[in-house]
């Protein structure tokens, strides 16, 4: 991997993040920060970020491809690339279904759409690409750096490693709450879990794939899917569950601290695995 990423770094919804924040993660020495909620192609938020700090690695998770064309987004890439150069990593996606009314044919879409970066001179060591299933995971280990798989387990990171073999990037997300009450800590997690992700197929589709059942995934998650898909309790058992998503193959995975202040959970994971 020619971007440098670390082993853990944070995932964040774009408007949650500001230059001060950025300052605090590197200090805490996080190696990337990833920006969720498909921030405009502009990404006027990766420069922001990136003037407010000296190392860390910005990434997009992700800009998505139906909301962007690969010509503006390409743009951008080397406008940050000149300013920051080895600084920023473009992840991209197909979405869902359910939030596009022009949602047809998605991994043609992903083909053209990495055809388009191509074409705009964006390297394929500078870009990831947001995948769960085998086709696209595959597609990833050709055309990109690898991939960043959102709301997964340590089983999907240790099949998703063998479908993309070794030398390609595997970054999944996961979500974590810093509470030791099984009741309080799933009161947090699961509306993070529900909307809108167990409403959507293709986040259904793996999950079901992994061993949970359709009663899993119904009203809400069952108890046992909440647990999984938002780490809780202790920092020692939080840090396992992260442990569990390298141990499996991942080559750095990106926190999601879900709660009113990410802060605590960010110091605590820090002075757990990276200190």
């Amino acid at each position: 991997m020619a971007i440098q990423l670390g082993k853990i770094g944070i995932w964040r919804r774009w408007n949650q993040l500001d230059a001060d924040l950025a300052r605090e993660v590197e200090r805490l020495g996080y190696g990337a920060i990833w920006i969720g909620g498909s921030p405009d192609g502009r990404l006027d938020i990766v420069d922001e970020l990136l003037d407010a700090t000296e190392r860390i690695t910005i990434a997009t998770g992700i800009v998505n491809m139906w909301k962007d064309d690969a010509a503006t987004v390409g743009a951008s890439f080397h406008r940050i690339e000149a300013r920051h150069p080895g600084r920023f990593l473009l992840g991209v996606g197909i979405g869902h279904p359910e939030a596009t009314q022009e949602y047809q044919k998605p991994y043609d879409k992903i083909v053209d759409y990495l055809d388009g970066l191509d074409e705009a001179g964006v390297p394929v060591a500078a870009r990831a690409l947001a995948a769960l299933g085998p086709k696209v995971l595959k597609l990833a280990a050709e055309r990109t750096a690898g991939a960043h798989p959102y709301l997964t387990t340590p089983a999907h990171t240790k099949e998703a490693r063998e479908i993309l073999g070794d030398g390609v990037l595997l970054a999944p997300e996961q979500k974590i709450v810093l509470e030791t009450d099984p009741g309080t800590a799933r009161a947090i997690g699961r509306p993070a879990v529900q909307h809108p992700y167990l409403g959507l197929v293709n986040y259904r589709t793996n999950l079901l794939r992994h061993g949970f059942t359709e009663a899993d995934l119904d009203d809400g998650g069952s108890d046992a899917l909440i647990d999984a898909l938002a780490l809780h309790g202790g920092i020692d058992s939080i840090a396992r569950g992260i442990q569990a998503h390298l141990d499996a193959g991942a080559d750095h995975v990106c926190i999601q601290v879900l709660g009113d202040d990410p802060l605590p959970g960010y110091r605590a994971v820090s002075e757990a695995l990276l200190s």
